[in-house]
């Protein structure tokens, strides 16, 4: 009976945490880029080991993910802290670009905690997805349809989380086809499961067709969120910087080099919080931050005024709920600069548009790798948004769609109050 309820809440657990989560731009983008030559060479299949064999586990309860198991448990003692990952997350020959961490798109209302390895002109998942270093498959996601603000068709595939230290994972999401010994412990769709699988870095463990999700959690480093509280809901995010970070030369050029974005970090960020100014996330009081009130809109309450995780020097408002679904805009004029609005500036109005990427004149088309991107603004005003920083980490907001600065003199009793 204990085991059952500890399965239950791990299970809502993970769904709160990814099982909310869009099929990152696989669902968003229909292009399909062209293939992209580099000098990335492919893992040396020679030197990948077969590893025992796959040992399904109990599973286990929310407070012993990530922890130092003792003789008790069915799992083996985790060993050790940092290390260097030694392996790429996925073929890079076969992919176009690496979207950096820190994206703003649709129901990812806060800065996107991963980043997309892509090859839109791929249709069989035939891309290689490896074990970046030595370690312990401990959990598989079967994932299936996800219900958000946009109609999207179904999909099928899986979440799996590599524990290669007492203190560092790798997490990759979207995977299509598991190799045959992890395979042989995946869940059911829609189900969740612990399991113990040993992998050897450079082992293919599975395979993608034009997209995969990677990010690494690492216990030892934290982001310098102002409310670390307000994401209970989701303890890794606050662990996760640029997996570009643990890797060493030759293989850190090779994957920067796959990178949209230049400025550093290459593989981004999502440490944007400043206290007492406008930059980073906010949460509307009351809602409990980063779980929100409902499970099915978690995101419905997040507001996030960010830099483009592309081109830094444009910054994005990104709201949770804009005429009833979440929205991304640029700010005519992108000014004022949302770092230097503090409680001292008072009431700001930004009148919001589109935005789209350039590469030179050009509208990039995400058809084949670019560098030096930046972004522009459309002139069309979609809305209005009124912030006003009433204390350091208070902050009074209301959007007004389909009006313009001058139809818009102050908040309304609609506006509401949002915190770290």
């Amino acid at each position: 009976m204990r085991n059952s309820f500890r399965l239950i809440c791990l299970i809502v657990l993970a769904i709160f945490i990814i099982g909310c989560q869009p099929r990152g731009l696989k669902q968003e983008t229909s292009i399909v880029p062209e293939r992209v030559q580099e000098n990335a060479e492919k893992p040396n299949e020679s030197n990948l080991h077969e590893p025992e064999t796959s040992i399904p586990a109990a599973s286990r309860g929310q407070e012993d993910i990530g922890r130092n198991f003792d003789g008790g448990s069915p799992f083996p003692r985790c060993s050790g802290k940092f290390i260097k990952l030694s392996y790429p997350p996925v073929n890079l020959d076969k992919i176009t670009y690496i979207i950096p961490m820190g994206g703003l798109a649709g129901e990812h209302v806060a800065p996107i905690d991963h980043q997309y390895y892509q090859n839109f002109f791929n249709k069989e998942a035939n891309i290689e997805v490896y074990a970046p270093a030595d370690g312990i498959v401990t959990d598989i996601q079967h994932m299936g349809s996800f219900r958000g603000d946009q109609q999207r068709e179904p999909f099928d595939d899986y979440r799996i989380v590599i524990e290669h230290t007492c203190t560092i994972s790798t997490i990759f999401i979207h995977i299509d086809r598991l190799s045959d010994r992890i395979k042989a412990v995946a869940p059911k769709p829609g189900e969740y499961t612990s399991v113990n699988v040993p992998v050897k870095a450079g082992e293919v463990i599975g395979w993608f067709d034009s997209n995969v999700d990677f990010n690494a959690v690492d216990k030892e480093f934290s982001i310098r969120f102002i409310n670390p509280e307000s994401y209970e809901k989701d303890p890794n995010r606050a662990h996760i910087q640029d997996p570009f970070y643990y890797y060493d030369e030759p293989l850190k050029t090779k994957l920067m080099s796959k990178s949209l974005r230049t400025a550093k970090p290459e593989g981004g960020t999502i440490d944007y919080d400043i206290d007492g100014a406008l930059t980073g996330t906010w949460f509307k009081e009351g809602t409990k931050g980063w779980g929100g009130l409902k499970q099915e809109r978690y995101w419905a309450d997040h507001l996030a005024v960010v830099p483009n995780n592309i081109d830094p020097e444009h910054f994005i408002l990104s709201i949770g709920t804009f005429n009833g679904i979440a929205r991304q805009f640029g700010v005519k004029g992108n000014a004022p600069e949302p770092s230097t609005v503090g409680k001292e500036t008072g009431l700001v109005k930004y009148e919001l548009v589109e935005y789209k990427l350039y590469d030179g004149s050009k509208e990039f088309d995400y058809r084949n790798l670019a560098k030096g991107l930046k972004a522009k603004n459309d002139d069309f005003v979609q809305g209005v948004a009124l912030v006003q920083l009433l204390e350091d980490r208070k902050l009074k907001f209301e959007a007004f769609p389909g009006k313009t600065a001058d139809e818009v003199n102050g908040f309304s009793e609609r506006a509401q109050i949002y915190v770290r």
